[in-house]
C-alpha cells in the first residue's frame, strides 16, 4: 500500500492522537505507563487500518514488548471487527481469534466491544453470536471500558448507563467503566475512590471489580498504593480480588505475565499470580455444561465465595 493511501486510512478511520492523550493528567512515572498500554493498543489498532492480510497485521505488532503484546493484540481485535461491522460478508474477528488472537482471548474480546462502541453498534446482538458462553461478555466489558475512556464525561462524570443493555449487561459494562477510572485517575488510589463514591451505591461493586481487573494487568503501582487500595475497597475486597485474579488468567494464558501483577496478587488475592490463576482455572472447571445465568456471571460468583472463604476478608 502507497504511503498517500496509508495516510489517508488514518485520517479516515485512525485514533487521532489528540484523543489518544486525552485522558491523561500528567507526565508522571504513572500517567507515562497508562499511556504506554494505551498506545500499544491504538497501535494494533492502527495496523489493522493500515491495510493487508492478517499476517501482515501481526508482522507490525509482533515487534511490540511483550508486557504490552495484550493490549496490541487488543487493538487488532478492535481494527477487525470494526471492519466486520462494514463488511460483513466475512467475519475477520472470528478468523483472528481462532488464529494468532487464541492465546490473548480475554483482551481480543476486549477490543471487540471496543469496536463496537466506536461503531456505535449495539453489543449485545454481538455477543450472543459468539460460542464462548463465559468469555463472549468480555465484549461489554471492552464496550465500556471504551465508553468511560473516550466519552468520559458522559459514561462516568454524568454516570449514563445506555438504556438498551439488558440487566447483566449493565453489570459488565461497568466493569469495564471500572477499567477506565483506572486509566483516567492515573491510577491515583484517592482518585479513584473519590469518582467510584460518585457513582449510585449499587453500582461500586462491579465499579471496584473494574478497578481489580486493571490494577492486576496494568500494574506500573507500589505495593504500598496496592495497599492503600485494598483499604480503601475493603467492602468489595473480594470483587477486586476477583478483578485481579482474572487478569492474571489472562497474563497466564497469553504467556506474558509480569512482575507487577505477581505484587497485586499478593496484596489482594493473597497469592501470587500463578496462584491466582489456578483459582480462576478452578472455577471455570466447576462451572455446569448446561447454564441457566449467564456464564461469566456464575464465573464470578465462584470466584467471589472462594475469596470470601480465603484470607481476603469480604
Amino acid at each position: 500500500m502507497s504511503r498517500m493511501l496509508m495516510q489517508a486510512r488514518r485520517a479516515a478511520m485512525g485514533v487521532p492522537e489528540k484523543e489518544i492523550l486525552a485522558f491523561k493528567g500528567g507526565d508522571s512515572a504513572n500517567w507515562l505507563h497508562l499511556e504506554d498500554g494505551v498506545r500499544a493498543a491504538v497501535g494494533g489498532y492502527h495496523a489493522v487500518v493500515d491495510g493487508g492480510s492478517l499476517a501482515d497485521i501481526m508482522a507490525r505488532v509482533e515487534t511490540v514488548p511483550e508486557p504490552l503484546s495484550g493490549y496490541a493484540h487488543e487493538g487488532v481485535a478492535m481494527g477487525l471487527t470494526g471492519l466486520d461491522c462494514v463488511l460483513p460478508w466475512k467475519s475477520r474477528f472470528r478468523a483472528f481469534l481462532a488464529g494468532p488472537g487464541d492465546a490473548h482471548v480475554y483482551m481480543v474480546h476486549i477490543g471487540a466491544g471496543e469496536a463496537l462502541a466506536r461503531m456505535r453498534r449495539r453489543p449485545e446482538p454481538f455477543l450472543a453470536q459468539l460460542d464462548d458462553p463465559v468469555l463472549r461478555w468480555l465484549v461489554m466489558d471492552g464496550y465500556g471500558f471504551h465508553q468511560g475512556f473516550f466519552a468520559r464525561k458522559k459514561f462516568v462524570d454524568r454516570q449514563i448507563v445506555p438504556e438498551f443493555l439488558s440487566p447483566y449487561a449493565r453489570r459488565v459494562f461497568d466493569q469495564g467503566v471500572g477499567r477506565s477510572i483506572w486509566f483516567s485517575s492515573g491510577a491515583d488510589v484517592s482518585s479513584i475512590a473519590a469518582r467510584i463514591a460518585a457513582f449510585t451505591p449499587d453500582r461500586h461493586a462491579d465499579l471496584w471489580l473494574g478497578v481489580g481487573v486493571a490494577c492486576s494487568y496494568v500494574g506500573g503501582v507500589s505495593r504500598q498504593e496496592i495497599e492503600l487500595l485494598r483499604e480503601v475497597c475493603a467492602p468489595h475486597l473480594t470483587r477486586v480480588a476477583t478483578g485481579a485474579a482474572f487478569a492474571a488468567r489472562g497474563r497466564h494464558r497469553a504467556g506474558n505475565p509480569q512482575a507487577d501483577t505477581d505484587l497485586a496478587c499478593e496484596v489482594l488475592c493473597g497469592t501470587d499470580s500463578l496462584g491466582a490463576s489456578k483459582i480462576v482455572e478452578n472455577a471455570f472447571a466447576s462451572l455446569p455444561t448446561h447454564m441457566v445465568r449467564p456464564g461469566y456471571e456464575l464465573l464470578q460468583l465462584h470466584l467471589f465465595e472462594a475469596f470470601a472463604m480465603s484470607r481476603v476478608p469480604a
